[in-house]
């Protein structure tokens, strides 16, 4: 375990300003708003908001007021955050992220989340946290070699859980963190307490599950279809050609940008522009870790190892029930909602099923609140705790 602290030069941030000033820009025939992508007014208001006021050192700051450290599994150098409450039996929680996703989406929720006390909640509540950079993410690099698909993460996952000293935890994420806590579930269930997700795919085994589904679960299938013809493109390059697609974005910050901000705009409870739903400057500290990192392309690498699941993920149900308590969570502006019938059938373990009609695919950012208190109900009332009815939670080690 090596302490580690976020630090980009001086000269990163001088040359992310230079490029962002130098920007060839497209021109926009069509006009049709965001339909056919990110309008070019919204962006270049954005690009230089990012270039003259967001204030990186402040968001570096912010990161770095949290223990972080990374470690070398499997050959692959893993970053992660590891945020002790001050309660001493609080109850081990690892929290994975997606794409686009980082470590920086969970901050609205660290503090609740590790002490309640001071947050007016009840400090039976609390956690230690453990937020990892997903391989090929963030800090999370070198990546190794090929190979690094949601299996393998949730093993290394279980490996830095182990080493960290946890003998029980419970696992949190969403988009490609909800595979990954699923299948850490899977994988180690003797130390997985229970799996909370925030997105779980479901959909029919066979055509004949559509005929007499509500009108609530039609329009959930409807979204599906909708994300099939419109909204599936950037998963289609990202899962067959994200090395080629990782020169235009690692040499062009405005790419970075639009191809991130994009995901804020159409996957979350926003009506006109991402900031509807998501802070600004949060929003602008996960591009910029991707920028600082040069991580657009190893982290669509994630989109070509998991390439053929992809077509059952989006339409069809996964293989595998899962052993361990499971709470779902969903937000009704996410662009990927369960079908609970579909769910049920897959997933018997179903402890806690939440049906929340704000936010959408990034709670941690757009509904903090609702999610902490989540995730607070499932590990309260749902999970078989052995001894004094909490989790045995061993020193930890860093």
């Amino acid at each position: 375990m090596r302490p580690f602290r976020i630090e980009i030069a001086q000269q990163s941030l001088d040359d992310l300003r230079r490029r962002i000033a130098a920007t060839r820009w497209p021109s926009e025939p069509h006009g049709d708003g965001w339909a056919r992508g990110v309008p070019g007014s919204y962006l270049r208001e954005l690009a230089e908001h990012w270039c003259t006021v967001f204030d990186w050192r402040a968001a570096e700051a912010e990161l770095n007021q949290y223990p972080q450290f990374t470690t070398t599994i499997d050959g692959a150098t893993v970053h992660f955050l590891h945020v002790r409450s001050p309660e001493t039996d609080a109850l081990p929680l690892v929290l994975t992220h997606g794409w686009p996703g980082s470590v920086a989406e969970f901050l609205k929720i660290i503090g609740p989340l590790t002490d309640p006390r001071s947050h007016g909640g009840d400090p039976a509540d609390a956690f230690h946290l453990v937020v990892p950079s997903l391989p090929g993410y963030g800090f999370s690099t070198p990546i190794s070699g090929t190979g690094w698909d949601i299996a393998r993460i949730a093993r290394a996952w279980a490996e830095l859980m182990r080493r960290l000293g946890y003998d029980r935890y419970v696992a949190q994420g969403g988009d490609f963190g909800s595979a990954v806590s699923l299948d850490l579930g899977e994988i180690d269930p003797d130390h997985v307490l229970g799996v909370h997700v925030n997105m779980l795919l479901t959909g029919p085994a066979e055509p004949t599950d559509l005929t007499d589904l509500d009108e609530v679960d039609q329009a959930r299938m409807a979204l599906v279809s909708r994300f099939n013809r419109h909204l599936v493109g950037y998963m289609a390059v990202q899962a067959t050609r994200p090395q080629t697609l990782a020169y235009a974005l690692t040499d062009s910050p405005v790419g970075q940008l639009a191809w991130i901000v994009e995901k804020y705009r159409e996957w979350t409870d926003s009506t006109d522009v991402p900031e509807d739903a998501v802070d600004r400057d949060q929003m602008l500290t996960t591009v910029s870790i991707y920028w600082f990192t040069a991580t657009a392309g190893t982290s669509a690498q994630l989109y070509r190892e998991v390439v053929d699941l992809l077509p059952c993920t989006v339409v069809g149900a996964r293989p595998r029930p899962n052993p361990v308590p499971l709470a779902v969570a969903t937000f009704g502006h996410d662009m990927f909602l369960p079908v609970r019938r579909f769910a049920d059938r897959d997933f018997p373990n179903i402890q806690q099923w939440t049906e929340y009609d704000r936010g959408g695919h990034f709670p941690a950012m757009e509904q903090p609140d609702l999610l902490v208190a989540d995730i607070r109900r499932f590990c309260r009332n749902s999970l078989i705790r052995p001894g004094t009815g909490r989790a045995p939670s061993a020193a930890g080690r860093v």
